[in-house]
């Protein structure tokens, strides 16, 4: 006999690792919603049955939201070109989280979803496979994906496609920002037609932190880059930083984020880096600090806190937590309900608001702006103000 060669072992250097431990064979799996037990449901399931449904559906395309899952699931779609504070790791290390984001459309909006990573950077190859894919969906997440081209994908997917199609990354975090910035204002007795607002980052989050706040009634607000304030008079800005520009800076400031700081009620960070204590310090009385990089915030809250009223950050660890999880599964879930052609703006405003209405005036403290994504109300109150703006802006189709 022939002694056959053995397989070296491969020690795995994470074994025993709880954080690992927990990713162990992926996040999520697919379930059946129904048993097929005898022959008589395997009928019905599948052949000859089925293909009566096939049939009455390609008479009535309509007809695929009630008789498939479409009604009820999202492609979580990336190409791993802005992961998380990791950058630009490739579709296959980007797994990890887009079955985060699967696992948490389901825990917290009720929502099913499949997580796709493309190997492909190309504008316009990105945008013909998600369009290609999209009769098997109900919406589309846009998730990780490096700015500027985030915001061509989402522009064409978006006239392109008849259903939802939302970048997570820009609208999520604007929707939560707005939450907290809305009870913070109440909290220090100013209002958001006249405070002055800084936003360090001029990429995905910065750009739609930016817009959404200027619709909802800020007026003066800088945005910086790593290379300054946007103003129109730099010749290096990008066609999304230029029109941003136009909108926003009305003071007419330039210089470093250290000058825009200067006597500004509000900052907000989503770019990473660190400021300076001496900035902060000369920020206005009752300032509001939202400091949002993930896992350093800009400012730390202990530095933080000796010079602003309100402190926010991106973790867990720290008083209001500003969590995208607090806003995506009850968008979604609102406009599968309202069975929404697409997401408006007025829908991402009614979200905002209806996280910042969770928290009662007598609840409302410096500690206390924004709701944990284990309040059970969140995703409730997000998808019925969700779906009622659908409907009110005319894109609801049910």
């Amino acid at each position: 006999m022939v002694a056959q060669p053995v397989s070296p072992v491969v020690s795995d250097p994470y074994e025993g690792d709880p954080v690992f431990e927990l990713h162990r064979g992926g996040k999520i799996e697919v379930t059946s919603s129904i048993h097929v037990t005898d022959a008589a449901e395997l009928s019905k399931a599948y052949t000859p049955g089925v293909a009566r449904v096939c049939t009455a559906i390609a008479e009535d395309p309509s007809l695929a939201r009630r008789y498939t899952w479409r009604s009820n699931v999202v492609a979580v779609v990336t190409d791993g070109t802005a992961v998380l504070g990791l950058g630009d790791i490739g579709p296959t290390a980007s797994l990890p989280v887009m079955e985060g984001k699967a696992l948490l459309f389901k825990e917290f909006g009720g929502v099913d979803s499949v997580p796709i990573a493309l190997d492909c950077t190309d504008v316009d190859e990105f945008v013909e496979t998600v369009a290609r894919m999209a009769p098997s969906f109900g919406g589309i997440n846009l998730e990780d994906i490096s700015a500027p081209r985030c915001f061509e994908i989402e522009r064409r997917l978006k006239e392109r496609l008849d259903i939802p199609v939302f970048h997570d990354d820009q609208h999520g975090t604007a929707v939560v920002v707005l939450a907290a910035l809305q009870n913070a204002l109440r909290v220090t007795d100013k209002s958001i037609s006249e405070i002055r607002v800084v936003i360090s980052g001029a990429g995905a989050a910065g750009v739609a932190c930016a817009r959404i706040l200027l619709q909802a009634g800020v007026g003066d607000l800088a945005v910086v880059d790593s290379k300054g304030v946007l103003h129109e008079d730099r010749a290096d800005l990008n066609p999304v930083k230029l029109s941003l520009a136009r909108d926003t800076n009305t003071g007419g400031l330039s210089g470093r984020l250290v000058d825009a700081l200067d006597g500004a009620d509000v900052f907000i960070g989503v770019s990473g880096g660190t400021v300076p204590e001496e900035a902060i310090a000369r920020m206005a009385p009752n300032s509001m600090i939202f400091a949002l990089a993930n896992p350093n915030p800009e400012v730390h809250p202990d530095i933080a806190h000796r010079h602003a009223a309100v402190v926010a950050t991106g973790r867990s660890d720290f008083p209001n937590q500003i969590n995208n999880v607090l806003a995506f599964p009850g968008i979604f879930r609102g406009a599968f309900d309202a069975n929404a052609s697409r997401i408006t703006e007025g829908m991402k405003l009614a979200a905002a608001n209806a996280l910042a209405g969770l928290i009662s005036p007598a609840e409302l403290r410096p500690d206390y702006i924004i709701a944990s994504p284990f309040d059970e109300r969140v995703a409730p109150a997000v998808a019925g103000a969700v779906a009622e703006a659908a409907r009110q802006d005319g894109v609801a189709r049910d």
